[in-house]
């Protein structure tokens, strides 16, 4: 496929970080950049990663990546079932967390790699498409073990998977790819993108669904940033070369945080209607984080680590939503949910009977209130993939 060149003008719209004005362009070519900005995404991160030349990809994570690991260790999931997979193939359940894809499968697409299998799909024997990368993400899952959160007071609801189980998993895995040869591993490893979260991002969700403080959260931070650098350590450990950490979500622009934290305080508010003291959690834990990444590129010279940043790839959208396409009085609504300012309601969550759906997914950021759709996900993948490129050093990027 022929590289199709982005032109100037809209090269600036992708890579800002700050909103697009229409005062920026000519009056007479503003229509062109909308229509350009919404419809070449595709076109435009088709080949992004192409010089990377990964023959494999291996994510670990949570329902921000996990592409049916989850409906597979608990099959009556409500991510087994409708609405959860509409728009995507023949509308039918995948184990997604979305009403279609999620941003690995548009940073495959970007690389030419296959969709990639869930771990437990291929460990069942229900799939040998395992050549190009394995998805060890199990939705639900945390940095820390159920363990460690049960002495902090804290359940996981979910799955009992957290990110030390995916990291056996992967290993189980690799020793019987290389048939235990290490260095046989290492070889084939070179070639290899690895994806080391989102994750820990649960490990906050489920601390504040007990009711934990924000200063009782944020002291947790180190302690979850430190489990995330030690996989990074073992995944590297295993032959990896080249690894990718995206850090957490702004929180506080989210329907399920903007509505259990609802306010009539406007201070609590930023500009874009986030709540500042969540966001601030999120950016805590990102600055840690980032410093970790640092530490891990000090202790690998040789290996290529990269931050994620899934906090400004998000409000990227949500400061261009209505030039992406997205219905302007909808950003922070949920598409399938029920009731309040958000369209969401812990008590009737999407999928639940009587639970409507709205009609145009891809015009909304939020598909269920605590994942985003699809639509969302491509851009924030476009955004993502410009943003690391060239950090992932590859032969021509």
């Amino acid at each position: 496929m022929a590289h199709t060149q982005t032109p100037p003008s809209l090269m600036f719209i992708l890579q800002s970080k700050q909103p697009f004005h229409p005062a920026m362009a000519p009056s007479k070519v503003a229509c062109y950049l909308v229509f350009a900005l919404s419809s070449c995404i595709l076109l435009c991160n088709a080949q992004i990663l192409h010089p990377c030349e990964f023959d494999a990809i291996y994510q670990l994570g949570d329902s921000i990546s996990d592409t049916g690991n989850l409906i597979r260790e608990n099959p009556s999931s409500v991510y087994a079932k409708p609405p959860y997979g509409q728009s995507y193939g023949n509308g039918k359940p995948t184990g997604r967390c979305s009403d279609g894809l999620l941003m690995i499968d548009f940073f495959a697409q970007s690389a030419g790699i296959p969709f990639l299998e869930p771990y437990l799909k291929i460990k069942k024997g229900a799939s040998n498409a395992a050549a190009n990368g394995v998805n060890f993400a199990v939705a639900g899952s945390t940095a820390l073990s159920a363990r460690v959160l049960a002495t902090k007071g804290i359940l996981n609801p979910l799955t009992v998977t957290s990110l030390s189980e995916q990291l056996d998993w992967m290993e189980t895995y690799f020793r019987a790819l290389c048939s235990g040869d290490k260095d046989k591993c290492s070889e084939k490893l070179k070639t290899a993108l690895f994806l080391v979260g989102e994750i820990g991002g649960n490990d906050y969700n489920y601390a504040f669904l007990e009711g934990k403080t924000i200063a009782q959260i944020k002291a947790m931070v180190p302690e979850i940033v430190q489990a995330i650098k030690t996989a990074v350590s073992r995944v590297i450990g295993f032959g990896a070369t080249r690894v990718v950490v995206p850090g957490n979500f702004p929180i506080g622009c989210i329907p399920i945080y903007l509505t259990s934290y609802k306010t009539k305080n406007s201070s609590a508010y930023d500009e874009l209607h986030c709540l500042k003291s969540l966001n601030d959690v999120s950016t805590y834990h990102n600055n840690i984080l980032q410093q970790a990444i640092k530490d891990l590129r000090k202790e690998n010279p040789n290996v290529v680590v990269v931050y994620g940043d899934y906090f400004n790839a998000y409000l990227w959208i949500v400061r261009n939503a209505e030039r992406l396409g997205f219905d302007a009085e909808s950003v922070q609504k949920s598409c399938c949910g029920n009731g309040g300012d958000y369209n969401f309601s812990i008590m009737s969550m999407c999928g639940a009977s009587g639970v409507p759906v709205c009609a145009n997914p891809n015009q909304h950021l939020s598909w269920d209130g605590i994942h985003s759709t699809q639509q969302a996900y491509k851009y924030m993948a476009d955004w993502l993939l410009r943003d690391i490129v060239s950090e992932l050093k590859c032969k021509t990027a």
